[in-house]
Parts: structure tokens; sequence; C-alpha cells
């Protein structure tokens, strides 16, 4: 995957870092037995994901490549291997 840039955006990295910050806050009131600041932590990775999609629809994510087609219209390019 390296070659293909996968997960090298903001979007990623901001929505994979609130994730793990999440479960490790759920891991700790897990270990302390308080059952709300471990929902808590849940709802913050889940957060985590939302915030990362939000990203990457606001165009911080991965670009699909795109191609001139012969009319000049935008044409979007299956990946290598894709099954027409």
């Amino acid at each position: 995957m390296a070659g293909t840039s996968h997960g090298h955006t903001l979007a990623a990295w901001t929505g994979v870092t609130i994730s793990i910050i999440g479960f490790c806050v759920a891991g700790a009131f897990m270990v302390m037995a308080e059952p709300l600041g471990f929902w808590a932590g849940m709802v913050l990775s889940v957060l985590g994901g939302v915030v990362g999609w939000i990203m990457a629809a606001m165009g911080l994510g991965k670009q699909k490549p795109t191609t001139q087609g012969r009319e000049g219209h935008q044409v979007t390019r299956e990946p290598a291997g894709a099954e027409s």
C-alpha cells in the first residue's frame, strides 16, 4: 500500500488520531470501572471516524485520479486489475 499513498492524508491522520485517543480513554475508564467514562471514550472513537469522513468530503482526503476524455469530459480511471 505504500505505493498508493493509502492513508497519507490530513483526513486519515486526524480521524485515526481522534479514534486512538478515544480508545485510550475508554480503556482507562474500563480499568477504573467507570461506565460513563468508558462510553464517553467509545463516543470519541466513533467521532474520529465521522471527523475523518467529513474532512475527506471537504477535499482533505485522497483525490480520485481523473483524466480528460476525448470530448474534454472528466473520466474517472478504474484501479488496475478492476473488472468492468
